[in-house]
């Protein structure tokens, strides 16, 4: 069975903490922003979009609802869904690095999603104070943000973060 080519712009990382389907949802947008999928569009079925990323069929209908919500996208009771709108208001997208989950970081987390709402989308990583992780979450991701948001602590090598957090362009 041949893929429907919106597959080819369309990620989910396992090892992120964003939730599965706001990854999904964001992807989707990136994919409308980057010019990939184009007003009236239609998507895969849900099941595919399950069964291509291996989650689970309430996740994909969760992201396409929550786009629905948004006025992205539209859908036919028994045919699916597709692209209602290409001119999105999305500027910013924020990559959020925090070096541990705990209670007093989940109210930051939420009062910065909060008062950015549908401007931003926010990739969120956990890099657990490992300096080699943090390092690798930067650049691999650094040219796919227009800000980057660090909450820096390690356990060691901590020396060497001014020069990681140097390579991030001033802008962002």
């Amino acid at each position: 069975m041949k893929q429907h080519p919106i597959f080819k712009h369309l990620f989910i990382d396992d090892f992120s903490a964003t939730p599965k389907y706001y990854q999904l949802a964001n992807s989707i947008i990136k994919a409308i922003v980057d010019k990939k999928v184009q007003q009236d569009d239609i998507l895969p079925s849900i099941n595919e979009v399950s069964y291509a990323f291996e989650i689970s069929r309430d996740t994909a209908e969760k992201a396409y609802k929550y786009l629905k919500g948004l006025g992205i996208l539209g859908s036919v009771p028994g045919k699916g869904y597709y692209v209602s709108q290409t001119n999105l208001d999305q500027q910013y997208k924020i990559l959020l690095l925090f070096n541990k989950l705990s209670e007093h970081k989940k109210i930051i987390y939420d009062s910065f999603a909060d008062k950015l709402g549908e401007q931003a989308s926010i990739d969120f990583y956990i890099y657990n104070s490992d300096f080699s992780l943090f390092k690798k979450l930067l650049s691999q991701n650094i040219n796919e943000y227009t800000h980057i948001v660090i909450l820096p602590h390690f356990r060691e090598r901590w020396e060497h973060v001014d020069e990681v957090i140097n390579t991030i362009p001033k802008e962002k």
